[in-house]
């Protein structure tokens, strides 16, 4: 496996300068050969956003089996080596039957892997948090916003209640939660006030994404203004978090792509972390072999302190800045008897189905795991249904055998399965109906 690490990071530093992404800020190929991978466990969903990335014909598939599920596991650790975070989703993933994702997050932390999940939060009970930290979860992933059209919601400040909730029933367990939200037309004066709810919870968040609109999938809502793009959205975020935040100094993959910022949030003020780029440059380097453990702070704070006595040059370049910090934050402080949380921000510009850029699809740091190997997020979601409706080959006790992900029926001839383009177009469409949502459970 260190082998395939270390041949996963050397590709990865390729790409980056073959796209001229590579710097001294850039964590890819650096830090890690891939920041994440999509493992899809199943393509129904109990919600019908108008920004959905499934595709019309998802609602026909079914769940894959539990052994391509696993297949699929071992082709990630193959490939990037088991230092990798996997988002296990959908669809939603918490439709899968308890038990089914329950295994798949212990399978993938028994090779090394971080199994993340990824959510509306509809079904994330407290219960099922738990047995998922049982199983190894390290991260959990809601995803809450206007273009989910939950009932009862009509402003994201509304929504605000919803994602309290969702916090309240991770509050307490080693993991690190994070929210995701769809930056569009009706909600991007809004962004300030998502981001300012963030900064009050940050005892238990520990980062904020926005995504600007993408037309691709079965989304139905029409194009974002042209106002809407990275640096709007980054400048929506600083004026919730009421600071300038440096989101040029980290680099992860490619520029147009991601931008990333880090905030100390003390005392309800958040306090940028990034603004010295220098220091940020040789921190990387000094630190690019180390793992922090996100489900421990102590052990995080532990693995730091060893870094640091290894590089003393890191101590000596950083002990002013880290003084003047001090200084700065010296009242919220003393406000906060000494309490600091860390929040980051994350803005990820996906691709239109239409606007593909192979420059960037070669750049990407995140990928979704298929049949035939990792593929662009991006590019997985303009070309959904060549990856979701291809029969899958599998090899079983009475030898290789075909399983159609529509029928669900298993056959020795790929032949034998009917073409998809001639069934019934109403019969592969998403379920087009009001859905009732039940936001109480905990």
């Amino acid at each position: 496996m260190a082998s395939v690490a270390r041949t996963a990071l050397d590709q990865a530093r390729q790409k980056m300068i073959e796209t001229g992404q590579w710097d001294a800020a850039q964590s890819m190929g650096r830090r890690w050969p891939i920041g994440c991978v999509a493992l899809e466990i199943t393509q129904r969903c109990n919600l019908d956003c108008g920004a959905c990335y499934l595709s019309e014909h998802s609602e026909a598939v079914r769940d894959l089996p539990l052994d391509e599920v696993y297949r699929r596991i071992d082709m990630i650790r193959d490939t990037y080596g088991s230092d990798v975070d996997v988002q296990v989703t959908g669809g939603d993933p918490t439709l899968r039957k308890q038990d089914e994702l329950v295994a798949i997050v212990r399978r993938l932390r028994e090779v090394g892997m971080r199994p993340a999940l990824f959510t509306n939060g509809i079904r994330a009970t407290r219960d099922l948090l738990v047995s998922l930290v049982e199983a190894g979860l390290v991260d959990v992933a809601f995803h809450v916003d206007l273009t989910q059209g939950r009932r009862g919601y009509q402003t994201e400040h509304d929504l605000n209640e919803l994602r309290r909730t969702y916090i309240e029933r991770a509050r307490g367990l080693p993991l690190s939660v994070f929210f995701n939200t769809t930056v569009f037309d009706g909600n991007f004066d809004q962004v300030p006030h998502v981001v300012a709810f963030f900064v009050q919870y940050s005892d238990v968040v520990r980062l904020a994404s926005f995504q600007p609109l993408a037309q691709t999938g079965r989304g139905t809502l029409r194009p974002r203004s042209p106002a809407i793009n990275t640096a709007s959205v980054t400048r929506q975020i600083e004026k919730g978090a009421g600071t300038t935040l440096s989101f040029d100094t980290a680099h992860a993959g490619h520029a147009q792509c991601n931008r990333y910022a880090m905030s100390l949030i003390v005392n309800g003020h958040a306090y940028d972390v990034l603004d010295n780029k220098g220091f940020y440059n040789l921190l990387v380097a000094r630190t690019a072999g180390y793992r922090f453990d996100r489900q421990s702070r102590k052990r995080a704070v532990a693995t730091f302190l060893r870094c640091l006595a290894a590089n003393p040059e890191v101590i000596a370049k950083g002990a002013g800045w880290f003084a003047s910090k001090l200084w700065r934050m010296k009242g919220d402080l003393v406000a906060s008897r000494g309490r600091i949380s860390k929040l980051s921000f994350f803005v990820h510009n996906f691709m239109d189905a239409c606007n593909l850029d192979p420059e960037r699809i070669k750049a990407c740091t995140f990928m979704a795991a298929t049949q035939d190997g990792p593929v662009s997020m991006c590019l997985h979601n303009a070309q959904r249904d060549r990856y979701i409706l291809r029969p899958l080959k599998q090899i079983g006790s009475d030898g290789e055998e075909w399983w159609d992900p529509v029928t669900g029926r298993s056959a020795r001839n790929v032949e034998d399965f009917s073409s998809h383009g001639s069934l019934s177009p109403a019969g592969l469409r998403r379920k087009k109906k009001a859905l009732e949502v039940d936001n109480t459970a905990d």
